[in-house]
Protein backbone atom coordinates (compact mmCIF):
# COMPACT_ATOMS: atom_id res chain seq x y z
CA UNK A 1 0.00 0.00 0.00
CA UNK A 2 1.23 3.37 -0.94
CA UNK A 3 2.18 5.72 1.93
CA UNK A 4 2.25 8.68 -0.49
CA UNK A 5 -1.35 10.14 0.32
CA UNK A 6 -3.00 13.52 0.70
CA UNK A 7 -5.94 14.22 3.48
CA UNK A 8 -8.10 17.23 2.74
CA UNK A 9 -10.15 17.84 6.25
CA UNK A 10 -13.55 19.15 6.23
CA UNK A 11 -12.71 22.30 3.57
CA UNK A 12 -16.17 21.88 2.13
CA UNK A 13 -18.89 24.60 1.78
CA UNK A 14 -22.50 23.74 1.53
CA UNK A 15 -25.77 25.50 0.99
CA UNK A 16 -27.94 24.94 4.03
CA UNK A 17 -31.73 26.62 3.94
CA UNK A 18 -30.32 29.10 1.18
CA UNK A 19 -27.31 29.64 3.57
CA UNK A 20 -23.63 28.99 3.06
CA UNK A 21 -22.16 27.01 5.75
CA UNK A 22 -18.45 26.50 5.83
CA UNK A 23 -18.25 22.44 8.07
CA UNK A 24 -15.22 23.20 10.09
CA UNK A 25 -14.58 20.52 13.09
CA UNK A 26 -15.27 22.37 16.28
CA UNK A 27 -15.56 21.83 19.97
CA UNK A 28 -15.32 22.70 23.56
CA UNK A 29 -11.62 23.58 24.10
CA UNK A 30 -9.92 20.53 25.83
CA UNK A 31 -6.09 20.95 27.29
CA UNK A 32 -3.72 18.69 25.16
CA UNK A 33 -2.10 16.00 26.97
CA UNK A 34 0.09 13.48 25.70
CA UNK A 35 -1.59 10.22 25.77
CA UNK A 36 2.07 7.67 25.72
CA UNK A 37 1.23 4.68 27.21
CA UNK A 38 -2.17 4.54 26.59
CA UNK A 39 -4.34 2.59 24.73
CA UNK A 40 -6.32 4.00 21.95
CA UNK A 41 -9.81 3.73 22.14
CA UNK A 42 -12.28 1.84 20.49
CA UNK A 43 -13.89 3.77 17.57
CA UNK A 44 -15.75 3.21 14.27
CA UNK A 45 -15.35 4.82 11.25
CA UNK A 46 -15.45 4.87 7.42
CA UNK A 47 -12.87 4.39 4.84
CA UNK A 48 -13.22 6.60 1.78
CA UNK A 49 -13.99 3.51 0.09
CA UNK A 50 -17.28 3.30 2.09
CA UNK A 51 -16.40 0.21 4.04
CA UNK A 52 -17.34 0.25 8.27
CA UNK A 53 -13.65 0.65 10.08
CA UNK A 54 -13.09 -0.14 13.90
CA UNK A 55 -9.63 1.14 14.93
CA UNK A 56 -7.40 0.07 16.49
CA UNK A 57 -9.04 -3.50 15.82
CA UNK A 58 -7.85 -2.63 11.35
CA UNK A 59 -4.38 -2.59 12.29
CA UNK A 60 -3.93 -5.06 15.05
CA UNK A 61 -1.38 -7.36 15.02
CA UNK A 62 1.58 -4.98 13.93
CA UNK A 63 2.21 -1.40 14.70
CA UNK A 64 0.90 1.26 12.32
CA UNK A 65 0.86 5.36 12.57
CA UNK A 66 -2.41 7.35 13.28
CA UNK A 67 -2.25 10.77 11.87
CA UNK A 68 -5.28 12.58 13.25
CA UNK A 69 -6.77 15.70 12.20
CA UNK A 70 -9.32 17.89 13.89
CA UNK A 71 -9.10 21.26 11.54
CA UNK A 72 -9.15 21.74 8.24
CA UNK A 73 -5.71 23.71 8.11
CA UNK A 74 -4.08 20.44 9.78
CA UNK A 75 -4.13 19.16 5.92
CA UNK A 76 -0.78 21.49 5.68
CA UNK A 77 1.39 19.67 8.55
CA UNK A 78 -0.29 16.17 7.94
CA UNK A 79 1.11 16.95 4.67
CA UNK A 80 4.53 17.07 5.65
CA UNK A 81 4.09 14.39 7.53
CA UNK A 82 3.17 12.39 4.37
CA UNK A 83 6.03 13.63 2.28
CA UNK A 84 8.28 12.55 4.83
CA UNK A 85 7.52 9.33 5.23
CA UNK A 86 7.39 8.71 1.70
CA UNK A 87 10.83 9.83 1.10
CA UNK A 88 12.10 7.62 4.31
CA UNK A 89 10.56 4.58 2.56
CA UNK A 90 8.45 3.49 5.39
CA UNK A 91 6.71 0.06 5.22
CA UNK A 92 4.71 0.86 8.45
CA UNK A 93 1.06 1.01 7.61
CA UNK A 94 -0.40 4.74 7.66
CA UNK A 95 -4.12 5.69 8.28
CA UNK A 96 -5.25 9.30 7.98
CA UNK A 97 -7.85 9.72 10.90
CA UNK A 98 -9.99 12.81 10.02
CA UNK A 99 -11.73 13.14 13.22
CA UNK A 100 -14.65 15.87 13.05
CA UNK A 101 -16.94 17.13 15.99
CA UNK A 102 -19.83 18.84 15.32
CA UNK A 103 -22.86 19.73 14.54
CA UNK A 104 -23.57 17.71 11.25
CA UNK A 105 -24.12 14.25 11.77
CA UNK A 106 -27.07 13.44 8.74
CA UNK A 107 -25.73 11.15 6.22
CA UNK A 108 -25.90 13.51 3.70
CA UNK A 109 -23.51 15.96 4.81
CA UNK A 110 -21.12 13.16 5.89
CA UNK A 111 -21.36 11.99 2.00
CA UNK A 112 -20.63 15.71 1.13
CA UNK A 113 -17.39 15.33 3.38
CA UNK A 114 -16.35 12.32 2.22
CA UNK A 115 -16.45 13.12 -1.44
CA UNK A 116 -14.52 16.37 -1.21
CA UNK A 117 -11.54 13.79 0.90
CA UNK A 118 -12.17 11.88 -2.54
CA UNK A 119 -11.87 14.50 -4.82
CA UNK A 120 -7.63 14.87 -3.80
CA UNK A 121 -7.24 11.54 -2.38
CA UNK A 122 -5.64 8.84 -5.51
CA UNK A 123 -8.28 6.26 -5.60
CA UNK A 124 -5.95 3.08 -4.45
CA UNK A 125 -5.29 4.87 -1.16
CA UNK A 126 -8.94 5.16 0.29
CA UNK A 127 -8.41 2.43 2.26
CA UNK A 128 -6.03 4.59 4.38
CA UNK A 129 -7.98 7.54 4.95
CA UNK A 130 -11.00 6.83 8.11
CA UNK A 131 -13.28 9.21 9.14
CA UNK A 132 -14.67 9.25 12.37
CA UNK A 133 -17.62 11.66 13.74
CA UNK A 134 -19.55 12.78 16.24
CA UNK A 135 -18.99 10.12 19.74
CA UNK A 136 -16.08 8.31 18.13
CA UNK A 137 -14.50 12.08 17.17
CA UNK A 138 -15.14 13.22 20.68
CA UNK A 139 -13.36 9.69 22.18
CA UNK A 140 -10.28 10.69 20.34
CA UNK A 141 -9.94 14.43 20.95
CA UNK A 142 -10.54 13.71 24.78
CA UNK A 143 -7.31 11.40 24.25
CA UNK A 144 -4.93 13.98 23.18
CA UNK A 145 -6.70 17.44 23.69
CA UNK A 146 -7.52 19.55 20.90
CA UNK A 147 -5.70 22.91 21.89
CA UNK A 148 -3.11 24.13 18.53
CA UNK A 149 -5.73 22.63 16.69
CA UNK A 150 -3.74 22.80 13.23
CA UNK A 151 -1.07 20.45 14.36
CA UNK A 152 -1.65 16.85 13.58
CA UNK A 153 -2.10 14.24 16.38
CA UNK A 154 0.84 11.27 15.34
CA UNK A 155 0.60 8.31 17.24
CA UNK A 156 2.39 4.91 16.90
CA UNK A 157 0.36 2.46 18.23
CA UNK A 158 1.72 -1.30 18.36
CA UNK A 159 0.21 -4.39 17.49
CA UNK A 160 -2.11 -4.45 20.37
CA UNK A 161 -3.17 -1.01 20.31
CA UNK A 162 -1.07 0.64 22.90
CA UNK A 163 0.14 4.41 21.99
CA UNK A 164 3.48 4.37 22.66
CA UNK A 165 5.29 7.67 20.74
CA UNK A 166 3.12 10.64 20.44
CA UNK A 167 3.43 14.11 18.93
CA UNK A 168 1.45 17.64 18.41
CA UNK A 169 3.61 20.10 18.39
CA UNK A 170 3.91 20.16 14.33
CA UNK A 171 6.21 17.91 11.47
CA UNK A 172 9.94 18.32 12.94
CA UNK A 173 12.30 15.61 11.04
CA UNK A 174 14.08 14.79 14.02
CA UNK A 175 11.04 13.60 15.45
CA UNK A 176 10.45 11.71 12.31
CA UNK A 177 12.95 10.17 12.65
CA UNK A 178 12.56 8.97 16.12
CA UNK A 179 9.09 8.06 15.10
CA UNK A 180 10.66 5.43 12.36
CA UNK A 181 13.06 4.50 14.70
CA UNK A 182 10.72 3.35 17.44
CA UNK A 183 8.06 1.88 14.66
CA UNK A 184 11.36 0.16 13.03
CA UNK A 185 11.91 -1.58 16.78
CA UNK A 186 8.20 -2.34 17.33
CA UNK A 187 7.84 -4.07 14.09
CA UNK A 188 11.06 -6.18 13.98
CA UNK A 189 9.84 -7.34 17.37
CA UNK A 190 5.64 -7.52 16.48
CA UNK A 191 7.30 -10.14 13.38
CA UNK A 192 9.31 -12.29 15.69
CA UNK A 193 7.99 -16.02 16.15
CA UNK A 194 6.49 -16.58 19.95
CA UNK A 195 9.05 -18.40 22.43
CA UNK A 196 8.33 -22.59 22.23
CA UNK A 197 6.85 -23.26 25.91
CA UNK A 198 9.90 -25.42 27.60
CA UNK A 199 8.59 -28.66 28.52
CA UNK A 200 8.67 -29.48 32.26
CA UNK A 201 11.47 -31.93 33.86
CA UNK A 202 9.83 -35.22 33.14
CA UNK A 203 7.11 -34.62 30.79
Amino acid sequence: MSNRRRIILFGITVVVGGTIASLTSCSTSIPNRDPTGSTFPIVRGESLEGQTVELPAAVSGSPAILMVGYLQQTQFDLDRWTLGFGQAGTTIRVVEVPAIVGWFPSTFLRGTIDDGMRAGIPSEDWGAVVTLYGEDAERIQALTGNENGRNGRIRLIDDRGEIRWFWDQGYSSKRLLELLEMAGKLDARASLPSSPTTPADGD
